[in-house]
């Protein structure tokens, strides 16, 4: 009995060790030294470093450029996730209880498997790769945008849409809806799937329309997709550093209308060599995106839904 044991502990030793060293060396490692370097006034190429304490995120209450980037982070993460499930949310119940055949409001639409691959088609795409797609498309004068409401007679609403500091943020924003909104779309349908067609039947029969049966019947049984939803979009949304770096003048413009924090990162190591005050910047990065992820798991916990 106890060679078994012993055996059996040492099988999970070794399966569980590596991994816990390769985890130790590429994830907690990095942070670790992330933590010091905000620390210290390191220029990334100097083998001297002098310890500032907590001097660097003193600074950062006092940078314009950073506080800029922390309002556009914070509507970006009001915006963002709340569009993008709302998006993902009707389609997906419009895909798969839109049709007009068969039983009322639970039938999927014609054809309702061709629309998921054509709003999932984005995420075959890098994110550097829609930047500059949309970039073109957002072009004043050859821009797609802009030609098609020429086209139709719309020139009034024609704009510059990267280089209007009221619209710049606006712009970027939509990109990131548009590439996210088809994985939910597919991420949604796959749980309508396994809602149970009778609790939707009731639904029906007691007269509920197809709104109110998303939000009072489906919706509360999807709660834990929409929970991961909104942290992985909350995520997307305290970055925005490659849509931005890419597609904005400056970047980060016009007159710092599209700043984010990654961006004055990037900036800050890259640039002007201050890779203890970047450290810093990536530091308060950390700790907000645990935050949200803590909050949006905690605040918005719900009893589970349970179904005999």
């Amino acid at each position: 009995m106890a060679a078994t044991r012993h055996g059996r502990y040492g099988f999970l030793a070794g399966a569980i060790l590596p991994g816990l060293a390769l985890y130790a060396v590429f994830v907690l490692s990095p942070y670790t030294q992330a933590f010091y370097l905000a620390l210290t006034d390191w220029t990334g190429v100097s083998g001297e470093v002098s310890f500032v304490g907590l001097a660097n995120f003193g600074r950062l209450l006092d940078d314009p450029l950073f506080l800029a980037a922390l309002r556009n982070n914070g509507l970006m993460l009001l915006v963002v996730p709340l569009v993008t499930i709302g998006l993902g949310l009707l389609l997906a119940a419009g895909v798969n209880f839109g049709g007009r055949g068969g039983r009322p409001g639970l039938t999927a639409v014609r054809g309702a498997e061709l629309y998921k691959i054509a709003f999932f088609f984005p995420q075959l795409l890098s994110l550097p790769i829609i930047a500059l797609l949309w970039q073109f498309i957002y072009h004043p004068n050859e821009g797609l945008l802009n030609g098609l409401l020429r086209g139709v007679g719309l020139d009034g609403l024609a704009r510059t849409w990267l280089g209007e500091p009221r619209l710049a943020l606006w712009a970027v924003m939509a990109v990131l809806i548009w590439s996210s909104v088809g994985f939910y779309l597919v991420l949604f349908s796959a749980a309508m799937e396994s809602v149970p067609r009778d609790v939707l039947e009731a639904a029906v029969l007691d007269g509920a329309g197809r709104l109110a049966t998303l939000r009072l019947v489906i919706l509360p049984l999807l709660w834990e997709n929409v929970q991961v939803a909104f942290v992985y979009l909350g995520v997307l949304a305290l970055d925005g550093f490659a849509v931005v770096q890419i597609m904005t003048v400056g970047p980060g413009g016009p007159d710092g209308a599209t700043e984010v924090i990654g961006l004055g990162l990037y900036r800050n190591a890259f640039t002007y060599g201050k890779f203890g005050y970047a450290a810093a910047m990536g530091v308060a990065l950390f700790l907000l995106t645990l935050t949200l992820a803590v909050l949006a798991l905690r605040v918005g916990r719900r009893e589970r839904v349970e179904l005999s």
